[in-house]
């Protein structure tokens, strides 16, 4: 017999908790990935007008994503420290 899960407690699957912000957040991942290896064309970059540099695409989307995962991670600490 299989044993039925708390009210409220989120259901594991591998040992990893299962909510809609997990899925959410694998779903993204996954577009995120996807939307990475297809773009891997070369591009400038003009930096102010002080250089240009050449980059593959998905190099640059690789660094604006960790920005944005990090921003996002400070931003969530910083909200939960003010409460």
């Amino acid at each position: 017999m299989v044993k039925q899960a708390e009210a409220g407690a989120p259901r594991k699957v591998a040992g990893i908790p299962l909510n809609v912000r997990t899925v959410a957040g694998a779903v993204l991942v996954a577009l995120a990935t996807w939307f990475i290896l297809m773009n891997t064309a070369s591009v400038k970059i003009h930096l102010w007008g002080i250089s240009v540099v050449v980059l593959p695409l998905w190099a640059v989307l690789v660094v604006i994503l960790a920005v944005g995962v990090v921003l996002g991670w400070f931003l969530r600490r910083y909200r939960t420290n003010r409460k």
